[in-house]
């Protein structure tokens, strides 16, 4: 089986990422996490993933990396169905940047960078011949961390931690890459740094699909045009981020007043009056 993400002649935009009536309950209680969840995303797409905690994020996000199968309803990435492949070759086109992520906290942030190649956390040192080195080397420089390389992860700091994970996520020329809320409990700068980061290779990458999990819309990217708002496990709303980031809608998902507000490019959300 041959998994990968060059664009086929003809077949512009191709889907990378499809969900057709995909419904995730608990087996043990019988709760449930989705319902009759469908989304398509295709290339060159960037989607923000928006909803209140237990609406349901992480799991879409789970089940698009491969990481899980649906109850009921399909889940197709890449070309392939979940249930008819070899998820872990699957996975090794998929980048995924979490700071769940284990990562070694005494490896140079080039070491992290290099085993984005095997997927692996420790390096596989007999992997990793000159060319892999070279691109880890142009994917620290990309992401504006080349000084970072002898670092050691541990030390680095939050938003520098993010970027060594974007480097590391892309080393293997993924056609997707899925943030699960990369910005978590970085300061304003460090925010600012992904921010512009992400917004480059939205720009330098134009087959590249990214979806983000995120709770606060001024993390989003001037590059973020798709929005996919969940609540309950159900989807409220799905398209163009200009259509779906209002006011109203907002106030839907999150169910307590909210004025949304744009300006150049970057989103704003705040809490309105009752």
């Amino acid at each position: 089986m041959a998994v990968n993400g060059i664009q086929e002649p003809g077949r512009s935009p191709k889907t990378v990422a499809s969900l057709d009536g995909v419904s995730v309950r608990r087996y043990t209680t019988g709760q449930v996490i989705l319902d009759d969840i469908t989304w398509t995303v295709r290339s060159g797409e960037h989607w923000a993933l928006l909803g209140a905690n237990g609406a349901g994020k992480t799991t879409v996000l789970r089940m698009i990396g491969a990481l899980m199968h649906p109850t009921t309803g399909s889940v197709e990435v890449l070309g392939h169905r979940l249930g008819r492949v070899d998820v872990r070759e699957l996975r090794a086109h998929i980048g995924l940047v979490s700071s769940a992520q284990k990562v070694p906290q005494d490896a140079a942030a080039r070491t992290v960078v290099l085993t984005g190649h095997t997927g692996t956390v420790q390096p596989l040192w007999r992997k990793y011949d000159d060319e892999v080195r070279q691109r880890a080397e142009e994917l620290l420089a990309e992401l504006e961390i080349k000084d970072l390389a002898e670092r050691p992860f541990g030390v680095c700091s939050g938003g520098q931690r993010a970027r060594i994970l974007v480097a590391r996520a892309l080393m293997a020329d993924p056609s997707l890459l899925l943030l699960d809320e990369p910005f978590n409990a970085l300061d304003l700068p460090s925010r600012e740094d992904l921010i512009d980061a992400m917004h480059r290779l939205a720009l330098t990458r134009p087959e590249l699909a990214t979806i983000t999990v995120t709770h606060h819309l001024e993390e989003l990217s001037p590059s973020i045009g798709h929005v996919l708002l969940l609540k309950e496990g159900r989807v409220l709303a799905s398209g163009a981020a200009q259509e779906v980031l209002t006011g109203e809608q907002m106030t839907r998902c999150f169910g307590r007043p909210i004025e949304v507000s744009r300006h150049e490019g970057r989103w704003l959300a705040r809490s309105g009056r009752s």
